[in-house]
């Protein structure tokens, strides 16, 4: 699936403010490696079925052998040992250790010893709980990923020395010549294996954070279908980064392709936009969705118009960084494919005559492609009456009410046009009116 910048910065999928972002809620990983794959999955969306499902069956396996992961073993620290062990110059070690020559080795080159005999240490934790790992994915190896995984992982430790290794058991107290004859076997014949191994853990370590997001936050895996039509079917849906967040349904398919949305600002429009288009990128990487039940068609991409910003540098104003995001996208949705358009509060850059007009004509274009769903917020409800004609667009809107100057949000979607008008209302709320007359 197609996105770009502007839509995961637009999602939260990245922010500048981490711990605001969607990657730092759902990252359970224990390395660096790992954190770092992870991003790469949630910023690379998969664009085929057989992916997707792949993924799922991957992360629902891992959901269930979470509590059994080998974190005891496997820390960050130890796999930065390890790495460092072969960054670091250590003088030759004997051909044929033993006690004199170990003895001699360690007398001359004590640094090296010690950095030998702390590098072995943390290599047979790191083994032990690979080997570990490979019992485990080897209970159920339904996705091809898994099993992937487990005949590499299985063939680099299938060597004599890493099997000794392995069967060592805890507290054991290696001689000088083990220490150095592990360390020599380490350092001039498992180099690559290592970093393959490595490299597998980190994949593993991004793939079980997916899992442990899924099962603590309580996520379902969708349906997610090849489709000539794109649809989306979502009960209790809602957004994830909200800490008590109002679940909605939503149908979008051929026949009803376009959301009109309105209502008051801080009304849950912009939230309502956000949950759908997360819910459907989450799908696309073969995570869980936070719903009560999704299904939806595979989608070539996903564009979003929520954040525009102007450009001082170029000279560029807010509107006209609207104009070029509505034409880019157009430019891309024009190819005949699948694609889920979110746009939020159009051409807020100009006034509001203008404004009407060009969201008028944006629309009635819009709605012409049937290859594309639309969710399109407004505080425009004007508009509104004049698009009742066409079939394919739902009137959607979120109420808001006034009870002794207190604002009342019921965060609940409903069918129609709102016409709420509360921005002075809450101008006098907060004593800026009443500050104003006093000047």
């Amino acid at each position: 699936m197609q996105v770009d910048k502007t839509t995961l910065t637009d999602l939260s999928i990245f922010h500048s403010e981490e711990e605001q972002s969607v990657f730092h809620h759902l990252n359970f990983t224990h390395t660096n490696g790992g954190r770092e794959y992870f991003r790469s999955i949630l910023s690379t969306p998969l664009d085929s079925i057989k992916a997707i499902h792949d993924a799922q069956r991957s992360i629902q396996a891992l959901m269930q052998l979470q509590e059994k992961w080998p974190l005891h073993l496997i820390t960050n620290g130890t796999i930065m040992v390890i790495e460092r062990f072969y960054d670091t110059a250590i003088d030759p070690y004997p051909k044929q250790p033993n006690l004199i020559s170990s003895i001699i080795y360690k007398m001359l080159h004590a640094p090296d010893y010690s950095i030998t005999k702390y590098t072995v240490t943390h290599a047979i934790a790191f083994l032990k709980g690979m080997k570990i790992i490979l019992d485990l994915i080897g209970q159920d190896k339904r996705s091809l990923q898994l099993q992937t995984w487990y005949d590499k992982i299985e063939h680099f430790l299938d060597r004599p020395v890493l099997q000794e290794m392995i069967e060592i058991k805890k507290d054991t107290k290696l001689s000088l010549a083990q220490n150095l004859y592990y360390g020599n076997y380490l350092r001039n014949h498992f180099k690559r294996p290592a970093d393959e191994l490595i490299d597998l853990f980190y994949k593993l370590d991004a793939y079980i954070s997916m899992a442990i997001a899924c099962k603590k936050y309580g996520f379902v895996f969708p349906s997610i279908e090849e489709s000539d039509q794109p649809f989306v079917n979502a009960k209790e849906l809602y957004h994830l980064l909200l800490p008590t967040p109002v679940a909605y349904d939503i149908i979008l398919n051929k026949d009803e392709n376009f959301v009109f949305l309105t209502g008051a600002n801080m009304g849950g429009k912009s939230t309502y936009i956000k949950a759908v288009g997360l819910s459907v990128y989450l799908a696309h990487i073969g995570m869980g969705v936070p719903a009560k039940q999704m299904q939806l068609s595979l989608f070539d991409g996903l564009l979003s118009n929520i954040q525009v910003e102007d450009n001082i540098f170029k000279g560029e104003s807010y509107f006209y960084n609207e104009v070029q995001r509505i034409k880019k996208t157009l430019e891309k949705i024009s190819d005949g494919k699948n694609w889920l358009i979110l746009i939020d509060e159009l051409f807020k850059g100009t006034n509001i005559q203008d404004a009407m007009k060009c969201s008028t004509a944006v629309i009635k274009g819009l709605i012409k492609m049937k290859h594309s769903l639309f969710i399109l917020s407004t505080h425009l409800y004007e508009i509104g009456e004049g698009l009742k004609q066409y079939s394919n667009i739902q009137f959607r809107y979120f109420e808001t009410s006034m009870q002794d100057d207190i604002l009342e949000f019921s965060y609940q979607i409903k069918e129609g046009i709102s016409n709420d008008r509360i921005g002075y209302l809450i101008l006098k709320r907060e004593g800026v009116t009443k500050m104003l007359e006093e000047l």
